[in-house]
């Protein structure tokens, strides 16, 4: 992506975001493109090894590399230790969407009650309930609905159709894409013989500071307690957090993924895509669960990676495959005993 009204001096970026300049400082930079499509205006980046043979073609103004690639570059360069951080904090240069615009558009409805901060953007057909509090420089996209009691600190931006139920409470700088529900009641039924009954979710949702929440994404409120997202959690589309979920600091979530209700995430941990967490249990921090993985029992210790998955089977026969798996290991240990040594069996007939 580009834009027509932005320009930056390649010695200027590297002055500003304290990178190592090798080449022509004067070489104007209008925006960013892959090692393949990028032109002679525009900045790009190598990050992944996968990518290092489009380096010697590339046409870019300028590329974002490490130290390693240098060499390799046809172009001026910038040297970062990460590329792929360097570049993500030059690319926001260049993002040509504009800003929201302070303002409250004819058509929202805005209960008496409500508080708006100072350069408050407010969309298109919004609905806010009473006594809400709208931080300073945030903004609310069309069709969003605020239902009473929510919280949004300075800085955050709600796209649009963003719905956030009762006494949500965003803290500053979140960003939740277009279609998101904070705050729908978590899935608490109770079984009373031949029927559903309804259990009251009580609480509500709690997201700290510079979170993102992706698009269609649904964080439901917790039965007595509230659900909470501390501080820079990341959210992709299409995520399902249960009621009296908590997810620590700097945890990213890939999308599709779902946590069941009243499990604890810890910080730093990193989800794939479309993996499930079972209720009731604690992740350690900084664990990683691969795409598609399955965790049905407690982690406890931190640092770790798992993955797994396995097509479904009745119960019965699952539980027997189960506990033979978990003895495969000491199976093969056993089973190679007996290679080095095949007179042992012998001795136990």
């Amino acid at each position: 992506m580009d834009s027509p009204d932005t320009k930056q001096r390649l010695g200027d970026l590297a002055a500003r975001f304290a990178l190592e300049l090798r080449g022509d400082p004067d070489v104007m930079i209008e925006g960013v493109g892959t090692l393949r499509g990028a032109t002679a205006s525009q900045l790009s980046f190598l990050a992944n090894r996968a990518y290092r043979k489009e380096l010697a073609a590339t046409r870019a103004g300028a590329v974002i590399v490490n130290e390693s690639d240098a060499a390799a570059c046809p172009c001026p360069c910038l040297i970062a230790t990460d590329p792929y951080l360097a570049y993500a904090r030059v690319a926001v240069l260049f993002d040509p969407r504009p800003p929201t615009a302070p303002g409250v558009h004819p058509t929202a409805v805005i209960d008496a009650s409500a508080t708006l901060g100072q350069n408050v953007s407010i969309g298109a057909h919004v609905v806010i309930g009473a006594d809400c509090e709208i931080g300073d420089g945030s903004s609310i996209g069309p069709n969003s609905a605020l239902e009473p009691g929510c919280v949004l600190g300075a800085g955050c931006r709600l796209h649009a159709n963003v719905s956030l139920g009762y006494g949500v409470r965003l803290g500053r700088r979140v960003l939740v894409h277009p279609g998101a529900v904070i705050g729908a009641d978590g899935f608490g039924i109770a079984f009373a013989g031949d029927h559903w009954e309804k259990v009251p979710q009580l609480g509500s949702v709690t997201i700290g500071d510079d979170c993102e929440i992706g698009a269609n994404s649904c964080i439901d409120r917790g039965a007595i307690d509230d659900t909470v997202l501390e501080e820079d959690v990341r959210l992709d589309n299409l995520c399902q957090i249960a009621h009296n979920v908590r997810i620590g600091a700097h945890t990213a979530i890939a999308g599709a993924a779902g946590i069941a209700g009243s499990s604890t995430i810890g910080r730093y941990c990193l989800i794939g895509g479309a993996a499930g967490v079972s209720g009731h249990i604690e992740v350690a921090d900084r664990t990683t669960i691969a795409a598609r993985s399955v965790v049905l029992r407690p982690i406890t210790e931190p640092g770790l990676t798992w993955s797994g998955t396995v097509t479904a089977q009745p119960i019965r026969v699952w539980q027997k495959n189960l506990a033979r798996l978990l003895k495969l290991d000491d199976l093969a240990r056993q089973v190679r005993q007996l290679e080095k040594n095949p007179g042992e069996s012998e001795k136990h007939d």
